[in-house]
């Protein structure tokens, strides 16, 4: 049996994406490595609310991705679920027609869930009655649906979960699915974060708090993560799906591998419901415990994907903690400038590139970044790519209720 308490790399061997930055892996990778602004533009869905603006991804065609007998079944949510797992199965070289899917697990990471389904049948309720609600309703807006329909996909019979931990959910995902290699439970695991939720009640819902920015008039320039001039994310949809093995099975089959996932750590705040600790002591937990479980030392990070949401509590904050933990060696930057905050997405879509990062030695550039908040003493990336072999690198996610996460990586 495996050693669950020794250090365990578990290989990325597949990667698929669908994001505002473009559907499809490739597509969602050369954005981010050069962008050219926000991806974010005025969502019809959200005329009328206070908050209209977002990253959507208009030119999904879930007919064409599923299959028009099929797509109309799933929320969203699954449907970017279901396309993003299908790229990354096919690109792991794995072939489900050939594998024993009682040890193929899926674990998915969602904060919300099918809510927009459950928004547009509530108004079907209110409208036309009770008798015209779909009856596939409620396998639309459950929150574990997405992973149930990616196994059905791909013949996974192993372990099947969703978790929900805010907008650490993919993160959590990822690193839940490397302990159930660890832990001999699978031999591969589909798992990733997907979510679909810009809809007038959760983004009126954001913009209440106060958390979304302003810049309504110059979309490409609104998410700027690290900006002394920041004023809160841009929301988002999207999915990334990663397939793990074992490091000596991807070996064995000589598979192409992007980076081994080495650590994982999580944590809580205990602090507020909504905004992090001010110090990043809750954070901190995480990032020691992921650099710990890899057997890692501080000083040996190259690179850190931050959470970078482009809210002025969350990027000080998290300046903070890498700062203290990790020193101003490694270089950081945060994606969000480009692909908005996707919520539970966010963690998967930031280990997918991170993995990309490791691989391809190029650090994507922090978009928006014009003038560098002088309380973020760090070496943040920006205007261009960054050439670098990253032999260590770690993507934090930090969520509502004060939960987080981190993922360490290697190079393969």
């Amino acid at each position: 049996m495996p050693d669950p308490t020794g250090t365990f790399d578990a290989a990325v061997t597949g990667i698929g994406m669908v994001t505002a930055a473009g559907i499809g892996t490739q597509a969602s990778w050369d954005a981010i490595r050069n962008p050219g602004g926000t991806a974010a533009s005025a969502v019809p869905a959200l005329d009328g609310t206070p908050a209209p603006l977002g990253c959507w991804i208009p030119d999904y065609d879930a007919n064409k991705a599923l299959g028009r007998r099929k797509a109309w079944r799933y929320d969203r949510s699954s449907q970017f679920a279901l396309t993003a797992a299908a790229e990354a199965v096919a690109d792991s070289g794995l072939d489900p027609g050939d594998w024993d899917g009682t040890r193929v697990a899926v674990v998915l990471g969602s904060g919300i869930g099918g809510a927009a389904s459950w928004e547009q049948q509530h108004r079907v309720l209110l409208d036309t009655g009770p008798l015209t609600v779909s009856p596939l309703l409620i396998p639309m807006l459950a929150v574990n649906m997405p992973a149930g329909y990616v196994a059905m996909q791909h013949g996974a019979r192993g372990p099947n979960l969703v978790t929900a931990t805010a907008c650490a959910s993919g993160t959590t995902a990822v690193g839940t699915a490397r302990e159930l290699l660890r832990r001999g439970v699978c031999d591969v695991v589909i798992t990733g974060g997907t979510e679909a939720c810009l809809i007038p009640s959760i983004i009126t819902g954001f913009s209440q708090m106060g958390a979304l920015s302003g810049r309504r008039d110059d979309p490409r320039t609104a998410s700027r993560p690290f900006d002394v001039n920041r004023d809160g994310f841009v929301p988002a949809e999207g999915a990334a799906v990663l397939v793990l093995e074992r490091a000596a099975d991807a070996r064995a089959r000589r598979a192409r591998v992007y980076a081994h996932v080495s650590g994982y750590g999580a944590s809580a705040d205990a602090y507020h419901a909504t905004a992090p600790e001010p110090t990043g002591a809750g954070a901190e937990l995480a990032l020691r415990a992921a650099l710990d479980d890899a057997g890692l030392a501080p000083d040996t990070v190259d690179h850190v994907n931050a959470h970078g949401t482009s809210t002025p509590l969350n990027d000080v904050a998290e300046a903070k903690l890498v700062r203290r933990v990790l020193g101003e060696r490694p270089a950081v930057t945060s994606i969000k400038g480009v692909v908005g905050h996707s919520l539970g997405a966010a963690g998967a879509i930031e280990a997918a590139v991170t993995a990309l990062t490791v691989s391809r030695g190029v650090i994507p550039p922090t978009a928006n970044l014009d003038s560098q908040d002088p309380e973020i003493e760090l070496d943040v990336v920006a205007k261009t790519p960054r050439s670098a072999r990253v032999e260590v690198a770690v993507s934090n996610s930090f969520g509502f209720g004060g939960q987080n996460a981190v993922l360490a990586f290697t190079r393969a």
